[in-house]
Formats: C-alpha cells, sequence, structure tokens
C-alpha cells in the first residue's frame, strides 16, 4: 500500500488489496479528523481536518483491513431467477455448463468493493476466478432494473435501467435503489452480500 498526499485535507492510499476493508478499518478505528472515508477499487480517500492531517497520515499506516464475517447481521440476501440472456454465452466462454455458473455464482459470499456507475450501483468483490470474464465487446443500450450481471471479476445488479456491458445471469426483485428510503442505497462499501436462487 502506498499512502500520498492528496491536497492539505485529504490522504490517498494507493495498491490497496481489499479497499472496502480497509475503509471499515479506518472507520472502526474512530480516528478523531476523519471526515469520509471512499473506497475505490484499489483506493481509498481519507477526508479529513486540516489540523489533523500529519497525524492522521502516520496513524492511516497502522490499520488494517477489517475482517469479513460470514454471521454479519448486513449480510444482504438477494433472491435471482437465473435467467439471464448471456447465460449460453457465458457458458461458453468460461467452458462450464449453466448448471455450474449458477453454482458457482451463488455459492460465494461478496462484499461491496465500492460503489459508482449509477445510483446504488455496488460492485460485489468475492466472484469464483472461473467466472471472471472481461466485459462484453458490445454494450447493450438498456439493460433493465434487477438485472444480475458479471464482468472484470465482479458481480452487480442494475438497480435502474441504464446501459451496460456486463453479462447478464438473472434477474432480482430486490430492490437496491429507493428514494424514499433512508439510506437510499442498499449497498454500502463493505457490507457482505449473498445471491440465492429461486425459481426454476
Amino acid at each position: 500500500m502506498l499512502r500520498r498526499a492528496f491536497g492539505p485535507t485529504a490522504w490517498l492510499l494507493d495498491e490497496v488489496d481489499e479497499p472496502a476493508a480497509l475503509a471499515l478499518g479506518i472507520a472502526a478505528a474512530s480516528i478523531v479528523g476523519v471526515e469520509e472515508v471512499v473506497p475505490a477499487e484499489s483506493t481509498v480517500l481519507v477526508h479529513c481536518r486540516r489540523t489533523e492531517w500529519a497525524s492522521i497520515g502516520e496513524r492511516l499506516d497502522t490499520i488494517g483491513p477489517a475482517p469479513r464475517s460470514v454471521d454479519s447481521p448486513d449480510v444482504l440476501e438477494i433472491d435471482v431467477v437465473y435467467d439471464g440472456d448471456d447465460l449460453d454465452a457465458v457458458a461458453v466462454a468460461t467452458g462450464l455448463g449453466v448448471d455450474e455458473i449458477i453454482e458457482r455464482h451463488e455459492t460465494c459470499l461478496y462484499q461491496v468493493a465500492f460503489c459508482g456507475f449509477s445510483p446504488g450501483f455496488g460492485y460485489l468483490r468475492g466472484l469464483d476466478p472461473l467466472l471472471h470474464l472481461p466485459r462484453r465487446s458490445s454494450p447493450r443500450t438498456i439493460v433493465p432494473a434487477g438485472a444480475v450481471a458479471i464482468a472484470a471479476g465482479y458481480s452487480a445488479v442494475y438497480p435502474t435501467a441504464s446501459p451496460g456491458g456486463w453479462h447478464l445471469i438473472g434477474t432480482t426483485v430486490t430492490e437496491l435503489w429507493d428514494t424514499e428510503a433512508d439510506p437510499p442505497a442498499a449497498l454500502w462499501p463493505g457490507r457482505p452480500v449473498r445471491f440465492r436462487r429461486i425459481g426454476p
């Protein structure tokens, strides 16, 4: 991990293996002066008060990632019907049967690595390595809300209809973005997630 200044009120931690877990570890440390911790794909940005900036930087060097727990009360279970339009293409690309793809996808414990792309969209780390595929060469102009997908080593659920280039393997009616809820997003960095097969 590399730490470098990101202006006079923030530190950027780069080359981080588990950004969400490290962000949780930093939050759990309750460091005086830390105002916000933002994980991304391989970085964690720590916003802090200018007066504590230097001491916070030194403290960050001593903090490790928080452990993942399968018994966490925050585990979100997402019911999935594995009926995605790309299942057969994923089978061809991976050399696996459709049933094995489904089994491998639903037996993993995922963690929200970071959020982005659209409101409520979480990048879920923990996908079985045999299901790691690059994004589609030709993105769709519209992916329906509730589409369960994989790409680039992650799994995800499209919370709203949007363009997208991931491989669609299923659908869910679990609502991940609700502007009337508090908070509106069901996913946040560090939250553990499981998929559960329902239907045929």
